[in-house]
């Protein structure tokens, strides 16, 4: 929480600056917020490309029945919260936001970094994507040490850079990018959709809890409403925590409250704490409908223009560390290479994300509940 306080204050810090203080401070944040992207574009494709590896070649083989069920459970609700996210968005956003898009394309003043750096990643986004499969897939099947230990190695390393340096300067990113907006004059449109995409998204969040757990009601025979109170204490856990990981003892308890299989629970919460976010889905798929209709360069596209990007965002999401913000900054890449976003538009998409990343954590972590429920319930019924 306290990285959410920063990034509050980092928004106001940059609106003032830009509103009441001299271009050439503005410049210096502008300066700063370029560097820093150079970084950050330059890492994504290396997050993905460690994180997917080491992944796919840690999950369990010696229990494939089970862990096929949990998997594709897990990413047939990814995906389908994020349809339900963009058509839900797609409705509202555009509505509420007319006066937004209109002010974005009135730009009154553009300044200019005072440096700039051209630092090119040394895999593009799908490069990074198809080759951790590749590596991942094959070292699950041959058992290859070295290869694991180099993916786990690589993943730490991309940990530690996002946690000891990425993530504590992106509220400084931040206020370079609202410092801009605000020389520019379309911060206070920015700031209305803002608004309006977060309550969206946690609305969302709860009709999407409110459906699995209805599902799993309905297959387990029980009440869907009190298998929601039982997860309540991992939902206010991972409010704090912002961490489905550091959530995940609070989770197995709530979990066997509803009856599950010890087992069953043993091995699907974890599993799901990496390889389902559903709630991170729908914040994502939700914010890009808001960015997009605040730049003008940016139209909202199609349903089977935004399909193959949910489907790959449901994939990309198996490299999201544990860490506030993991989800988004997995997604950053296919925001660029797949709907065209520039270096503002994921400053906005990041801002956006983590205002928010308690909610998307909280909801992740309960639709692991119902997807346990549903496993259990499978597994019951194959051995009837």
């Amino acid at each position: 929480m306290g990285l959410v306080l920063k990034l509050i204050a980092g928004i106001a810090a940059g609106i003032l600056i830009g509103l009441f203080t001299p271009h050439w401070v503005s410049q210096i944040l502008l300066t700063f917020k370029s560097l820093f992207g150079e970084l950050l574009f330059f890492t994504i494709p290396l997050l993905i490309l460690f994180f997917i590896t080491s992944g796919i070649a840690s999950l369990p083989n010696n229990s494939g029945k089970m862990l096929g069920k949990t998997l594709g459970i897990a990413y047939l609700s990814t995906v389908c919260a994020g349809i339900v996210a963009f058509f839900a968005a797609s409705l509202v956003v555009p509505w509420l936001t007319t006066e937004g898009q209109t002010a974005a394309t009135d730009v009154k003043t553009v300044l200019e970094p005072f440096i700039t750096l051209d630092v090119p990643p040394v895999l593009s986004v799908m490069s990074a994507l198809v080759l951790a499969f590749i590596f991942g897939l094959g070292i699950a099947n041959t058992g290859s040490q070295q290869l694991k230990t180099l993916s786990d190695q690589g993943r730490n390393i991309i940990e530690l850079l996002l946690v000891k340096v990425i993530i504590p300067l992106l509220p400084f990113y931040i206020a370079g990018v609202f410092a801009e907006m605000a020389v520019a004059g379309t911060v206070f449109s920015t700031l209305k959709t803002f608004g309006v995409i977060l309550l969206l998204a946690v609305a969302l969040h709860w009709v999407y809890i409110t459906s699995m757990f209805i599902i799993a009601g309905l297959k387990s025979g029980r009440s869907p409403l009190m298998l929601v109170r039982n997860m309540l204490p991992a939902y206010f856990t991972a409010l704090g925590t912002m961490s489905s990981a550091a959530t995940i003892p609070v989770t197995l308890q709530s979990v066997r409250n509803n009856k599950v299989d010890n087992d069953v629970a043993n091995f699907t919460v974890p599993l799901c704490a990496t390889v389902h976010l559903a709630g991170s889905t729908i914040t994502i798929v939700s914010c890009t409908v808001a960015v997009m209709v605040l730049h003008s360069s940016l139209a909202i596209p199609g349903f089977f223009t935004i399909l193959p990007f949910i489907l790959m965002l449901g994939v990309v999401m198996l490299a999201a560390p544990g860490v506030p913000g993991g989800a988004v900054m997995s997604a950053v890449g296919l925001l660029g290479s797949m709907l065209g976003f520039g270096e503002t538009a994921v400053a906005l998409m990041i801002a956006l994300y983590m205002a928010q990343d308690s909610f998307g954590t909280a909801c992740n972590i309960t639709g692991d509940g119902a997807i346990a429920i549903l496993v259990d319930n499978s597994d019951k019924s194959g051995d009837s």
